[in-house]
C-alpha cells in the first residue's frame, strides 16, 4: 500500500506542475471552433507554458483509415502529418521488426515533460533541498556548537553495536553515499559538469556512474534488510520518545531525557531510512527491469479504484501507460525520494561526526563509554549493566571462598 501512496505522490506532483484551469480549458476550446477546428496561437502559447489542453482536434486528424488501407480510406490518402500524428498519438497501425510493444512506440512526447520537470523543478529545488540543509546545520552548530558530555569520562566502555551491526550501518551508508553521488552527477553533468570539464570528460564520468549506480544498489539493499531485522524491535516508538521529543533531545531543560536503545530522532532517522529507502530500492529495480517490473499503471489503477485522485480534485490517473512513460515517472520519483533521504542522511551524517562528542565510538570501535550511555541512552545503559551484572553473578558465586 505504501508504494501505491508514494505513486499517487509523483502522479500529484507531475499533475501539478502542468496546470490548466476548466475556464482556460474551455477558453481555448472556444477560439479554436473559430477556426473550424486548427490549432490557434493560444493552442501554441498554451503548450510552451507547460499547460494541457484538449489537443483531440489533432490525434484525431489522422486520415480516417488510410493509414491500414492507404488511398481507400473515407478521407483519402494519409498527409505526412496526419501519418506523424497518428504515430505520435499511438494510433498507427505500425509492425516493427523486433515485434514488442515498445518498440511499437515510435514517437512519445512526453518525454519532453519529464525532461522539462527533470531540468527544471526537480534539479532547482532538490539543490535548494540539499544546500539549504548543509546551510542550517552549519548555522545550528555556530549557534548550538558541538553537544559535549556533561560527565566525567568513567573509562569503563559497554558495547553499543556489535561487528555484524556495524558492517550493516556501514554498508547502507558507503553504498548510499555512492548511489547519491553518481546520482547527482547523472543529474547534473549536463548542466555543471559538461560546460566547465567538456563533454568527453563528463561523458566517460557519466558512463561510469552508471555502472557504480546499477550495481552498488544490490548493496544497499541487502543493508536495508540487514539493518531493519537487527534494529526494528528496538525503533518501535513508545511513551520515553514524548518526553525526549519534548526536551528536543536535550537542548532544553537541563538534563538530557532517557531513552533506550534508540532515542525518538534515531527512530525518525531509522523510519526515514527504511521506508523511503525501501521505496527508492524498488523503483530502482524497476528501472533495472522496466518491461518485467512496471509500477506506475497498476499502481495508478488501485489509487483510481479508491478514489485518492479526487481526493486533490484531480481526474483519474492514466492506468494505460507505454513502457517509456512508466520508465520516465518512476525515474522521477526515484529522483524525488532520494532527494529527501539525502538532505536526512546529511542531517544524520553531522549528528554522528562533528554534531556531538563520542557518537562516532558506536559505529567505529563499537565501544562507547558509560558516561556518553548515560547521558544519551540511561535506560539502555541501565538494562545493559544488568544484564553484565546477572552473567557475572554465577561466576562470582562459584569462586571458592578464600
Amino acid at each position: 500500500m505504501l508504494r501505491h501512496v508514494l505513486a499517487l505522490v509523483i502522479a500529484l506532483t507531475v499533475a501539478l506542475s502542468f496546470p490548466v484551469s476548466a475556464q482556460q480549458s474551455e477558453t481555448v476550446s472556444a477560439d479554436r471552433s473559430a477556426t473550424g477546428g486548427a490549432q490557434t496561437l493560444e493552442d501554441i502559447l498554451a503548450r510552451q507554458r507547460g499547460e494541457t489542453i484538449d489537443d483531440s482536434f489533432r490525434s484525431d486528424a489522422i486520415g480516417g483509415d488510410a493509414l491500414t488501407a492507404p488511398g481507400l480510406g473515407p478521407l483519402g490518402g494519409a498527409s505526412d502529418p496526419e501519418l506523424w500524428r497518428a504515430l505520435r498519438y499511438n494510433k498507427a497501425d505500425v509492425r516493427v521488426s523486433d515485434g514488442t510493444e515498445v518498440g511499437k512506440v515510435l514517437v512519445q512526447d512526453g518525454g519532453m515533460r519529464w525532461f522539462a520537470f527533470r531540468e527544471g523543478p526537480l534539479s532547482t529545488w532538490g539543490g535548494y533541498l540539499l544546500l539549504g540543509t548543509i546551510g542550517a546545520l552549519i548555522l545550528f552548530y555556530l549557534l548550538r556548537g558541538r553537544i559535549g558530555i556533561d560527565e566525567p569520562m568513567t573509562g569503563r566502555t559497554v558495547t553499543r553495536f556489535k561487528a555484524i551491526e556495524r558492517f550493516a550501518h556501514w554498508l547502507l551508508a558507503g553504498s548510499f553515499i555512492l548511489l547519491g553521488i553518481t546520482g547527482l552527477f547523472v543529474l547534473f553533468g549536463r548542466m555543471f559538469i559538461a560546460p566547465m570539464l567538456g563533454k568527453e570528460f563528463n561523458a566517460t564520468l557519466l558512463t561510469a556512474s552508471k555502472l557504480i549506480h546499477n550495481n552498488i544498489a544490490w548493496g544497499f539493499i541487502l543493508a536495508l534488510v540487514m539493518v531493519f531485522v537487527f534494529w526494528v524491535w528496538h525503533n518501535i516508538p513508545d511513551r520515553t520518545d514524548i518526553k525526549w521529543f519534548a526536551q528536543f533531545g536535550g537542548i532544553i531543560g537541563k538534563n538530557h531525557p532517557p531513552a533506550k536503545k534508540f532515542n525518538g530522532g534515531q527512530k525518525i532517522i531509522f523510519w526515514s531510512v527504511i521506508v523511503l529507502g525501501g521505496s527508492i530500492s524498488l523503483s530502482g529495480v524497476s528501472l533495472l527491469f522496466p518491461f518485467e517490473l512496471p509500477l506506475m499503471a497498476k499502481t495508478f489503477g488501485i489509487l483510481n479504484d479508491i478514489g485518492a485522485p479526487g481526493w486533490v480534485g484531480l481526474e483519474p490517473l492514466p492506468t494505460t501507460l507505454a513502457p517509456q512513460e512508466e520508465m520516465q515517472l518512476t525515474q522521477l520519483w526515484h529522483a524525488i525520494v532520494a532527494f529527501v533521504l539525502m538532505a536526512i542522511v546529511i542531517a544524520h551524517i553531522y549528528i554522528g561526526s562533528v554534531g556531538m562528542e563520542g557518537a562516532s565510538d558506536a559505529m567505529t570501535t563499537g565501544e562507547v563509554d558509560e558516561a556518553w550511555a548515560h547521558q544519551h541512552h540511561s535506560i539502555w545503559l541501565e538494562e545493559e549493566l544488568a544484564k553484565r551484572s546477572a552473567t557475572d553473578a554465577p561466576e562470582a558465586k562459584a569462586t571458592p571462598a578464600e
